[in-house]
C-alpha cells in the first residue's frame, strides 16, 4: 500500500477557492480522493488562530477528517497588515515526513514551494502531488510537482 504525507496550506488554500469559485474547500471529499487505498504516515493542516470560534470548530473538523492542526497566532501589524505565513513550517515538516512516504501530497498554490518538491524528489525519489486552484496556482509549482491536480467543482462544498 502506497504510504503518504498530506500538508495542507489552509490560508492559501481558502482565498484561492473563496477567490475563484466563491466556495469551500471539501476536505472530506479531497480527504476520501488522496487517500483511497493509500496508507496515510501524516497529516497535517497550517491554519492561523485568530481565537474565534467559528475558526476553533472548523479546526475541529479538519482533526475529525484525521488532519494535526498547526496554529500560528494572528498578528496584526501597526501598519494595518497581517502575518501568518506557515512557509518554512510546511517546509521543515516535508523534510521530515518525505524519507517516510512515497508520496509528498501539497494543497497549495504558493510558488515559493517548486524548490522543495524538486529537492525531495531528488533527495529521497517522492512523488509530488500539488492540489490547488489552477488560476491561481504558480506555474512553477504545477511543474516541479509530478501530478497536479486541480480544484474545481468536485472539491468545492
Amino acid at each position: 500500500m502506497e504510504k503518504i504525507a498530506i500538508f495542507v496550506d489552509v490560508q492559501n488554500i481558502y482565498y484561492t477557492t473563496r477567490q475563484i469559485y466563491q466556495r469551500h474547500f471539501n476536505y472530506n471529499s479531497f480527504w476520501m480522493a488522496a487517500t483511497a487505498n493509500r496508507q496515510v504516515v501524516a497529516a497535517f493542516a497550517y491554519a492561523i488562530d485568530k481565537g474565534d470560534s467559528k475558526q476553533q470548530g472548523f479546526q475541529q473538523i479538519l482533526r475529525n477528517i484525521g488532519f494535526e492542526v498547526k496554529l500560528k497566532p494572528y498578528i496584526q501589524r501597526s501598519d494595518g497588515s497581517a502575518k501568518g505565513d506557515w512557509d518554512v513550517g510546511i517546509t521543515l515538516d516535508v523534510v521530515e515526513f518525505a524519507p517516510q512516504v512515497d508520496v509528498v501530497i501539497l494543497l497549495s498554490g504558493d510558488g515559493d514551494f517548486d524548490l522543495l518538491l524538486e529537492k525531495i524528489r531528488r533527495i529521497y525519489g517522492v512523488s509530488t502531488q500539488v492540489y490547488g486552484v489552477p488560476a491561481l496556482t504558480a506555474p512553477s509549482l504545477v511543474n516541479a510537482s509530478d501530478q497536479f491536480i486541480p480544484i474545481d467543482q468536485h472539491f468545492l462544498l
